[in-house]
């Protein structure tokens, strides 16, 4: 009995004394994300037992790597996430081999007639074989059943299947509904929970199987609150281990509202997709007692009273009111803000007010397509890069079936996929593309906007409108391959030992001591430039082409620009003799007076009269 007794009271001391251990384990820890770059090709060479001897290096004695390891990235890129404390971080981050320790943070998540309003109709050409096997792959909510369907819409704006006859309510935005390549494949990535939101590490964990299993697209419909450095962004980090390996990414601008700057997709190896709207919207009608009418735009209400009128009652009179007390039941809830109660007050002095809403009508927006103005705004490098219809969209998601089994969501979450759907389309017809030529086929060939109805011009919508049937023969494309965006980190400042990281080339020219270009020498299909009243008034901008279009072509250069600046280009034509030949040009922008406005901008067009490939120029006047 003794005996017993002893050995229950040495179980609860050990059971005591390993909760102390976790306990202390746990204590002032957060999650970190360890980057180290590219994968070692060395033989033998296991990530996992790597990562658990740096992890065990900063631990105190008696610690466990086991117990504080999270996730190991090892499929297609180098690095880790675990529970470390503040100290343990700074060891790590002064380790050799460690490009940077990020915390690992929440990111927050950001087609029956779209695609027909970009002209993109049911029957457009295709190449069935290579569609079917094109893999899109999305990080989101995962496959299965979901709550909020972010996931689901995305996806299926992308790749559904043709669904006929859909509408929401019963009538409402009714169509066709289907995604760019519904012959396409599908893989989806859980990366986001109802509760837990969008972990950064568990994004670049899709990153790393997403490459690894071999798509051909990657959509991110999620971002950071803001801009973060290259390497402090789990997108920008993934995407650019996909450039690697010829996978391009598409990602969402953000919802961060009109102010310039306010995008959180900055990398230039990203495709970075704003929102517009399209020729439909949904409004919405309240009619007053006394017959006035206000129109506006609100949740889409699929419940026809028709015109019967209710008592309306004040938000605050439903304050911790139950709905179906009697208070309340029958009534009409007026949630105020100054608008509408300027419109309602009059109401006040005729007795109860009366008041009924009118089921939502879609109606045709003459002004379409303009940049919303929740769409987060460039520049870094024109940014956004395209501008997609993600406004009143319906797609495919299965909505709770007592309410509609067909769902609208607006944000640029859903501009994203429609991007990632098109450039999917393009590659069914290029396959050996790089991220870039893709890219550069959907910019360049992007239908110009409206300058009056979007002040912030191209860091609004970037090159333009999308246009499908005319990315599949772009003519020109403007590539970059890693050689070139690593130019550009070294001109930016990134050390040599950190580049030789992320790269996975260990030679001494990864940053050339006498490299002297800076971020706007990028190939890239825009040229943008930041002037203040200290600068000079002059710029010059090298770019390469590769012919794509036809074998024997010359084209000529165009420039649009106003009386502020004057642009030349030499030489102003190029002849090509093959495909896949280059050609190098010389764009000068001179600004001849402080411009007026904040953003001037201008454009330069090649063309050899099949073909026209639009680049836009900004000037950024900045005090």
């Amino acid at each position: 009995m003794a005996s017993l007794q002893n050995s229950f009271a040495f179980s609860l001391f050990f059971m005591t004394l390993s909760g102390f251990f976790v306990g202390n384990l746990g204590q002032d820890r957060k999650d970190y994300i360890v980057y180290m770059g590219k994968l070692s090709e060395v033989s033998g060479y296991s990530p996992l037992d790597h990562h658990h001897n740096i992890l065990q290096e900063v631990l105190e004695e008696g610690q466990q790597s086991e117990q504080l390891l999270i996730r190991s990235y090892g499929r297609s890129f180098n690095g880790f996430a675990a529970k470390l404390t503040e100290k343990e971080r700074e060891k790590i981050a002064r380790m050799e081999g460690i490009v940077s320790v990020l915390p690992s943070v929440t990111l927050q998540l950001q087609t029956t007639r779209s695609w027909d309003f970009m002209k993109f109709g049911e029957h457009v050409n295709r190449v069935p074989t290579v569609e079917s096997n094109t893999i899109i792959e999305t990080v989101e909510e995962g496959s299965t059943r979901v709550a909020i369907g972010h996931g689901t819409h995305t996806t299926s704006t992308a790749a559904g299947n043709q669904v006929n006859h859909v509408s929401l309510f019963n009538g409402l935005a009714e169509g066709n509904a289907r995604g760019a390549v519904p012959l396409s494949r599908v893989a989806i990535y859980k990366a986001c929970w109802l509760l837990g939101g969008c972990k950064s590490d568990a994004i670049l964990a899709a990153f790393d199987d997403a490459i690894s299993d071999g798509v051909d697209i990657i959509s991110i419909s999620i971002a950071f609150k803001y801009a973060l450095d290259y390497t402090q962004d789990v997108i920008a980090i993934g995407a650019f281990h996909a450039m690697q390996h010829g996978i391009l990414t598409s990602q969402a601008a953000g919802n961060n509202w009109p102010s310039l700057s306010s995008t959180v997709s900055i990398a230039p190896w990203i495709i970075s997709v704003a929102a517009s709207t399209i020729d439909r919207q949904f409004v919405d009608k309240v009619v007053l007692g006394d017959n006035t009418t206000l129109t506006g735009s609100a949740i889409i209400n699929g419940f026809d009273l028709k015109g019967k009128m209710f008592p309306l009652i004040a938000g605050y009179q439903a304050v911790n009111l139950n709905s179906c007390s009697m208070k309340m039941a029958g009534k009409i809830v007026l949630c105020e803000n100054a608008t509408i109660t300027s419109a309602i007050e009059p109401l006040g002095t005729a007795g109860e007010p009366q008041v009924t809403i009118m089921k939502s009508e879609a109606v045709r927006d003459v002004d379409a397509p303009a940049v919303i103005s929740f769409s987060s705004r460039g520049p870094n490098i024109i940014t956004s890069d395209i501008l997609k219809s993600p406004k009143a969209l319906l797609s495919n998601i299965r909505a709770e079936t007592r309410y509609a089994k067909f769902n609208i969501i607006s944000g640029t979450s859903m501009a994203c996929p429609h991007v990632s759907g098109a450039a999917a389309y393009v590659k069914t017809f290029h396959p050996h593309w790089s991220p870039s030529a893709i890219k550069s086929a959907l910019m360049t060939t992007a239908s110009n906007m409206n300058a009056t109805s979007n002040p912030d011009r191209e860091f609004a919508y970037g090159a333009g409108h999308l246009n499908l049937v005319k990315a599949i023969d772009p003519g020109l494309v403007y590539e970059a391959f890693e050689d070139d965006y690593v130019k550009m980190l070294c001109s930016i400042g990134f050390k040599p030992d950190k580049i030789k990281l992320i790269t996975g080339n260990t030679s001494a020219s990864s940053c050339p001591p006498d490299y002297k270009g800076t971020a706007k020498d990028l190939n890239y299909p825009s040229l943008a430039m930041f002037i203040s009243g200290t600068d000079k008034n002059e710029y010059t901008f090298s770019r390469t082409v590769t012919n794509v279009g036809l074998a024997n072509s010359t084209y000529k250069a165009t420039v649009t620009s106003p009386s502020q600046l004057t642009v030349s280009v030499e030489p102003n034509a190029l002849s090509f003799k093959s495909l896949n030949e280059k050609q190098s040009f010389v764009v000068r922008v001179s600004v001849k007076t402080s411009p007026q406005q904040e953003v001037v901008s201008a454009s330069l067009v090649w063309s050899d009269g099949v073909h026209n490939v639009r680049s836009p120029i900004i000037v950024h006047y900045r005090n």
